[in-house]
């Protein structure tokens, strides 16, 4: 078993810290609110004021955190785990970040006689909390053989997809995917409730022919009741897009549909919605069709 310093514990972070100290790794996580903390602590974890305490002695680093400018910050900043891990010791950052950032902070990792492997994740909140996430991961054969045990703790589908950057280039087309579906899944409710049908029927048999997806069984309870408390927010939704947008765009890459998901996202966020689950980009369709006007 191994010594883990878990930082981020949010809601991501956490019931991931939690999977990890009950298969009976020694999990010490430290998270910028102290008390997101506890449950790691009543389950058996540590808890540290610091990422230099965290990382003292720790075999793997797993970092979980919300944008790059932050993993750069937890990784190469002032204090960071650069500055106090032990040599050769195991990063796995499992944050959703540009491809480019984590190809910088690899090299810089290489350099400091660290290991980093790119590993984000996708199922949200459900995935995390029962530990069946989809994890993507981008490193070498031998530190992803390395993770693997840590990686099948927290997660149920488990790829290695190349080299370093690979995990992040994947799990932005993950995004642009669910950004679209989502989308059109909201088009369609719509669509069905001005013609007065009924909706939990038509999303019941929709989803059992070749319009069903993850995203339809996963979000029609939110999207008919109107529920949108957030398993991933729009707000990260958001960063995610500009991650694709600029990676295509450098690519010389066109993603028509991508570039609309990714403007009805900043609108559902400059609309005030950024805080509230991404299946509520349903409110955006009843916006541009004047059915709510808030």
């Amino acid at each position: 078993m191994s010594t883990i310093a878990f930082i981020g514990l949010g809601i991501m972070g956490q019931p991931m810290s939690l999977h990890l100290q009950g298969a009976g790794h020694d999990v010490c996580g430290v998270n910028l609110v102290p008390e997101r903390t506890k449950p790691l602590v009543d389950a058996g974890g540590r808890a540290a004021t610091s990422i230099a305490e965290a990382v003292k002695g720790a075999d793997v680093v797993a970092v979980m955190v919300p944008d790059s400018p932050d993993v750069e910050g937890v990784l190469a900043g002032e204090d960071g785990v650069f500055e106090h891990a032990d040599p050769g010791t195991l990063i796995i950052d499992f944050s959703s970040i540009r491809p480019d950032v984590t190809s910088a902070l690899a090299q810089q990792a290489t350099d400091r006689g660290f290991r980093l492997i790119d590993a984000p994740v996708s199922g949200g909140e459900a995935g995390a909390v029962n530990a069946v996430l989809s994890i993507m991961v981008g490193g070498s054969a031998e530190d992803f053989a390395e993770a693997k045990p840590i990686l099948e703790a927290v997660g149920k589908t488990i790829v290695h997809v190349g080299p370093t950057g690979a995990g992040q280039t994947v799990k932005a087309a993950n995004q642009l995917i669910v950004a679209v579906n989502i989308q059109v899944v909201a088009e369609a409710l719509v669509f069905l409730e001005a013609y007065g049908v009924d909706t939990e029927a038509a999303m019941e048999v929709l989803g059992g022919g070749l319009a069903g997806s993850k995203v339809l069984e996963q979000k029609k309870a939110n999207m008919l009741g109107r529920t949108f408390d957030p398993g991933f927010r729009i707000d990260l939704h958001h960063k995610d897009m500009g991650i694709v947008t600029s990676a295509a765009r450098e690519a010389g890459v066109v993603l028509p549909l991508g570039a609309i998901a990714a403007q009805l996202m900043a609108s559902a966020r400059a609309n005030g919605d950024g805080g509230l689950d991404h299946s509520a980009l349903l409110r955006g369709v009843e916006r541009l069709s004047g059915r709510i006007t808030d």
